[in-house]
This record gives C-alpha cells, sequence and structure tokens, in this order.
C-alpha cells in the first residue's frame, strides 16, 4: 500500500492557556500560517472558552 503524503500538512496540538490542558490534534497549513495557532475554545477542564495555543505533539 502506498502511503499518504500530506504535503505541506502538519499535526500539532492545543493547549489551553489556562488550566494546560491538551486537547485533541489538529492539522495545520505550514505553507499558509507560518506562526503558531491561537484558537478561542471551550475547555471541558476550565468548563468556559479560553484560548488554546500550539505545541507540538510529543511522542
Amino acid at each position: 500500500m502506498a502511503s499518504k503524503n500530506k504535503g505541506s500538512r502538519i499535526q500539532v496540538a492545543l493547549k489551553c492557556s489556562e488550566c494546560g490542558n491538551l486537547l485533541r490534534p489538529t492539522f495545520k497549513n505550514v505553507k499558509n500560517t507560518k506562526e503558531k495557532l491561537e484558537l478561542n475554545k471551550y475547555c471541558p477542564t476550565c468548563k468556559k472558552t479560553t484560548i488554546f495555543k500550539e505545541t507540538k505533539i510529543g511522542k
């Protein structure tokens, strides 16, 4: 079987800026988005909407 080549997309994790909770992994296009992602998402630990910042996925 041939492996899928995603091209310029990499997998990153999102981390809550308040409690440090890691959200599920997401994909980012490196060619279009050079800077780190910052998204407003709902954190189930904090039980409110907070800013999630991009972090590397530890393996």
